[in-house]
């Protein structure tokens, strides 16, 4: 046996155990947490993923959390329910609280054209409101070839709008709906002329602190961060590879945070429980914009909207980086939130609702 295919075996044999034991033993719960561990254990050997964070609450009581596998593969560290994993466009819900927060304050208005807060953002052949913006209907493009490895460091929110600026809109703001992490790097811009203050710098003080978010933060590859796991990607054989460097300085809104399972779930229950945002602020959060046309594009301010196949109300969010992916689901009327994190952009968080169903069947 090659010393190659040795230490595939090793790294096999961490990442089809639990590195860390979860909790949910002393619950009800314990049938929709074995069916969960059974699906992440197939989709972790499917996919070679390193490592998985999961956490599940009901009524805003952490259920179930675990995290399974290597933070780290070549020095076969565990990961924990600590480690901080990139969670790619579940950045959006985050930024969306305190969007909503500035809102809340009278500090920004959904509907004024984007110039009132960044007077210098090149003005297109139709005005551009914030509230379009956060709905992905405002014609703002999203990645081109390339730009979802950039290496450059921007020192400033502002300087990272320089990716797509100059470039013309898609079709006219609110006739159609189309995906755009850009769109959501403007609004950090807007938020922090409204706030008067740098964006992270807004986002720890206004969301991640009162959220009680202790394992959320900017991925910044500079910085020393506590906890910040690895990431990885397959490569064309299959094997399972480092990922690309890239700094993420110029999307921290739309997709440059990292964090926890339990922290995303932690999140949601500031949510559901009023604590973060006004009740009727989660709601037009939550709410579906539509086309001029009149068609719904079950997507809110920052958040999926939709019901799944029994007609129960689904608020989400999913996200994707270099080397890592997440999902964030919350059943608002069930009051049942999920959130996993894997460690590889060869991922199976497309899974997360359904392993949220898991512990609504026995209801």
């Amino acid at each position: 046996m090659s010393a190659r295919s040795r230490t595939f075996l090793v790294w096999a044999a961490v990442v089809l155990g639990a590195a860390a034991a979860g909790r949910g033993s002393e619950t009800g719960d314990a049938a929709a947490i074995a069916k969960a561990r059974a699906l992440i254990d197939r989709e972790m050997t499917r996919t070679l993923a390193p490592a998985v964070s999961v956490a599940v609450s009901r009524g805003g009581r952490l259920v179930w959390s675990e995290a399974i596998g290597c933070a780290d593969v070549e020095l076969q560290v565990p990961v924990s329910t600590t480690t901080r994993l990139r969670i790619g466009s579940v950045s959006k819900p985050l930024t969306a609280a305190g969007l909503g927060l500035l809102v809340e304050e009278g500090k920004i208005d959904l509907d004024a054209p984007i110039q009132r807060y960044v007077p210098d953002f090149p003005k297109k052949a139709w005005p551009i409101t914030t509230r379009q913006l956060a709905g992905h209907l405002a014609g703002i493009r999203h990645y081109e070839n390339g730009e979802f490895e950039i290496r450059d460091h921007y020192a400033t929110v502002r300087a990272g709008l320089a990716v797509f600026e100059k470039d013309a809109l898609l079709f006219e703001p609110g006739t159609a709906f189309s995906y755009s992490s850009y769109g959501w790097n403007l609004i950090s811009a807007a938020m922090e002329a409204a706030s008067g203050e740098p964006f992270l710098t807004f986002m720890q003080r206004r969301v991640f602190e009162p959220a009680g978010l202790t394992h959320t933060s900017a991925d910044d590859p500079a910085a020393i961060v506590p906890g910040r796991g690895r990431f990885y990607t397959r490569d064309a054989a299959g094997a399972i590879v480092n990922a690309g460097f890239v700094d993420n300085s110029y999307k921290w809104a739309g997709g440059g945070f990292l964090s926890t399972a339990e922290d995303l779930v932690a999140f949601a229950n500031a949510l559901l429980e009023g604590r973060l945002l006004k009740p009727e602020t989660v709601q037009l959060l939550w709410t579906s914009q539509k086309t001029a046309d009149g068609r719904e594009t079950e997507y809110g301010i920052g958040w999926g909207v939709r019901r799944d196949a029994k007609g129960r109300r689904r608020i989400s969010h999913s996200g994707g980086a270099q080397g890592g992916t997440a999902c964030l689901v919350i059943y608002p009327d069930e009051r049942l939130v999920a959130a996993m994190i894997v460690n590889s952009d060869e991922s199976f968080t497309g899974q997360t609702p359904r392993l949220a169903e898991f512990f609504l069947e026995g209801e």
